[in-house]
């Protein structure tokens, strides 16, 4: 269903621990408000348990998604990470491969993993890091192509120690030298805005998401202030109170200039927004809904 130039609104599933039980039920709640795809949070469904796929876990999931007149998109283990160590490298492949034999299963077409993160902050290292993206990628983006899937890298910030990662006018100068058909980007909105806050660029953020906008196939839609964790917080309300970090709120309850971004970006036709929605604000699902359908009436397609 085309809608605008986009292919419509998803919404990703909650996260759950392994746990399928309920996973019937969250499908049938993300349908009754109206979706037009589902994004699962597969990284999170123990599907593969020492680079070994479950097939028994893999059918349940098939059982429980089957039939549903709703297409998926699969969002990937965020350990995969292309610019780690050279010899951790296949290891990370061999981690992909496995994922898109599911997502090939689940009939997806877009496959989301995060941009690659290094240690090292050397300059000439980083470089080399980047190098060994773009490498891996490629072949990724062949892995992909195989299997009829649109390879989607997210945009991301520094966290858990990790010292650098590409932001928007990175990643995107990264997929035009990559040059594969099968892969793009994942703009995620909220990530890029904390990113350029570490960098103390909040400002650029409309002219780096509209540079990376023309490879975003896939958007991650959610809000925030765009502020480091860098306070100490007792508890998730608290961090909600002070604005810090990723809080995945409803778009409207953050600070990210919404409609200067649908106005300055043009994106691939029949790209897909997806509400990444924190479970805590599960109630304001309809809502956020709605106002992102609003978002999307803004849209450039090309």
């Amino acid at each position: 269903m085309e809608k605008h130039g986009i292919f419509g609104v998803g919404m990703s599933t909650r996260l759950r621990d392994g746990n399928l039980s309920d996973l019937g039920a969250e499908l049938d709640n993300l349908q009754g408000l109206g979706v037009d795809l589902i994004e699962l949070s597969a990284f999170d469904f123990d599907l593969i348990i020492g680079g070994r796929l479950r097939q028994s876990q893999l059918k349940k999931i098939l059982d429980i998604c089957g039939g549903r007149e709703v297409p998926y998109s699969v969002h990937g283990p965020l350990a995969l990470n292309f610019m780690d160590i050279e010899d951790r490298l296949p290891k990370h492949f061999q981690l992909l491969e496995v994922f898109l034999d599911v997502a090939e299963a689940l009939e997806a077409k877009h496959f989301v993993l995060h941009a690659g993160m290094t240690m090292e902050n050397d300059p000439v290292r980083q470089r080399d890091a980047y190098l060994r993206q773009r490498e891996w990628l490629f072949k990724a983006g062949d892995a992909a192509a195989a299997r009829g899937l649109h390879l989607c890298v997210e945009t991301l910030f520094e966290h858990d120690g990790w010292i650098h990662t590409p932001n928007p006018c990175q990643l995107a100068k990264e997929l035009a030298a990559i040059d594969h058909s099968h892969v793009c980007a994942t703009l995620d909105f909220g990530h890029s805005y904390i990113k350029l806050d570490a960098e103390n660029r909040r400002g650029d953020l409309v002219a780096e998401c509209a540079a990376l906008a023309p490879y975003a196939r896939h958007l991650h839609v959610h809000d925030c202030f765009g502020r480091q964790d860098d306070m100490w917080a007792y508890t998730d309300s608290e961090r909600l109170a002070l604005g810090l970090g990723d809080l995945h709120l409803p778009v409207g309850w953050g600070d990210i200039p919404w409609t200067k971004l649908m106005d300055a970006c043009v994106f691939p036709a029949g790209a897909v927004m997806n509400i990444e929605l924190n479970p805590r604000f599960s109630e304001d699902a309809s809502e956020c809904l709605k106002a992102t359908r609003i978002l999307s009436e803004r849209i450039r397609t090309f």
